[in-house]
């Protein structure tokens, strides 16, 4: 089904190609001398293609680079721009907040913030809300709250899943029992003395890692997005639930990459009922944010502890974070960009995109599989689907994924560099998913 030589001598052809199309951004990355890696952030440094392309701008859902190339964005800053490049609605409120009213950052809070709390608490049921910078933080500070209102030490995660570079979720299952997750750098102390781990979907596993009474609190995505698209079997969100709640554990659900399942994520959508939700990435258009909200109780259970320094020494704040400039943004963003009548929009054109891959995978007879979440989708090289995070992590085919990603951006099609998922926006177009179904399909034909 897949010509593996054919493959080889295919992925040469399009790194030459990739190479030819993009001298500008090739020159761009050979003088970035005083950049770690040749990039600003390592994550950067992934690519198909040998460097990576250079941005000159990006509006809606695409992005032009340096080299004068348009591409019709569904990696979207792997999230972050979900809401789109640069929304109208974000930009005029973040000029009012930075150029008009003056004051990205002056250690107040604004009136905007409480809005952002409110709008988020009707999205999530969570009541009592703070902010980061990035979800990542956001996981940080409520991973330490969650430590203290139990008095345990551990936390438990599922192997694979993305919670950005917390600590204590790289972490993984194997043959032998828990280990650090493979390539982690410079981790402050064996992980498993932080961090017990399960698999996704495996209810007797985790009620056998409770048992020991050590668990502070479950982080976990309510379907893993980071090492392709997992989703819950039936009853096992439910039976999450059910045992953290008999073991005294409490849960926090990520949805920096679920909020794509609608307005108020998977906890909205599935009627999930999660004591502290984490997100960031999207919420504010671009504009760095993060964010964690608590129920009530809890809130006040830690808020009368006169033994936490909350506002000092506790480290669940930063001096940038809540900051006047991401609350601006966040508000707009929320109220006028990623709306229901947005993600109703997105997630119709993502079943478009979903069915057409579906229609690849049996027309060419391909061993894969593809799996949905509102406005994202992805596929896998494994039928049936995986269903849990190993399972998902073996299917991986390298040389075939570079081929396909270097194949689609040569032609116009960009995808998150790490995997191979699809991201709608409010400003993706039928005719977009048709491009790329219509290159996609090119690209298998030219393997078989």
């Amino acid at each position: 089904m897949i010509d593996r030589e054919r493959m080889a001598t295919g992925l040469a052809v399009e790194r030459r190609r990739y190479a030819e199309q993009n001298p500008e951004s090739q020159r761009a990355a050979k003088e970035a001398t005083h950049l770690f890696g040749g990039v600003p952030m390592t994550w950067m440094a992934k690519t198909a293609g040998g460097f990576p392309l250079f941005l000159d701008r990006a509006s809606g859902a695409r992005v032009t680079t340096i080299d004068g190339h348009e591409l019709v964005d569904f990696c979207l800053g792997d999230t972050g721009a979900m809401a789109g490049h640069s929304p109208p609605a974000t930009v005029a409120a973040v000029q009012a907040r930075y150029a008009d009213a003056g004051g990205a950052t002056a250690m107040m809070p604004t009136e905007d913030a409480a809005v952002v709390a409110a709008e988020l608490t009707r999205r999530f049921g969570v009541s009592a809300w703070s902010f980061a910078l990035t979800a990542t933080d956001a996981n940080r500070w409520a991973l330490r709250l969650c430590r203290a209102l139990t008095g345990r030490p551990k936390v438990l995660v599922n192997a694979w899943c993305y919670h950005g570079t917390v600590d204590e979720s790289l972490i993984v299952t194997s043959p032998s029992g828990p280990v650090p997750r493979p390539g982690n750098v410079g981790a402050p102390c064996d992980v498993t003395e932080s961090s017990r781990v399960t698999e996704f979907n495996d209810l007797a596993a985790l009620e056998a890692a409770l048992a020991h009474g050590d668990v502070a609190v479950v982080l976990m995505e309510p379907a893993l997005t980071n090492m392709g698209i997992v989703l819950p079997e039936p009853g096992y969100l439910e039976g999450v639930r059910r045992i953290t709640r008999e073991a005294g554990t409490l849960l926090i659900i990520d949805e920096t990459h679920t909020l794509s399942a609608g307005p108020g994520g998977c906890t909205k959508a599935w009627g999930l009922d999660p004591d502290i939700v984490t997100l960031g990435k999207a919420i504010a258009g671009g504009i760095p944010i993060g964010a964690y909200g608590l129920h009530a109780d809890l809130a006040e259970r830690l808020l009368s502890r006169e033994d936490l320094d909350l506002v000092d020494t506790g480290g669940v704040g930063g001096t940038l974070a809540g900051n006047a400039l991401s609350l601006a943004a966040a508000r707009a963003t929320l109220e006028q960009v990623l709306t229901e009548g947005a993600f109703s929009g997105m997630i119709a054109l993502c079943t478009r995109y979903h069915e057409g891959v579906e229609r690849i995978i049996a027309d060419r007879s391909l061993p894969w599989s593809v799996r949905q979440l509102g406005a994202r989708s992805e596929y896998r090289f494994a039928d049936p689907a995986p269903r849990n995070g190993t399972e998902s992590e073996a299917s991986t085919d390298v040389d075939l994924e570079d081929y396909l990603h270097l194949y689609l951006l040569n032609r116009g099609i960009l995808l998150t560099p790490f995997h191979n998922m699809a991201l709608m926006c409010p400003a993706t177009t039928e005719a977009d998913v048709d491009l790329h179904l219509q290159v996609l399909d090119e690209a298998v034909a030219s393997l078989a």
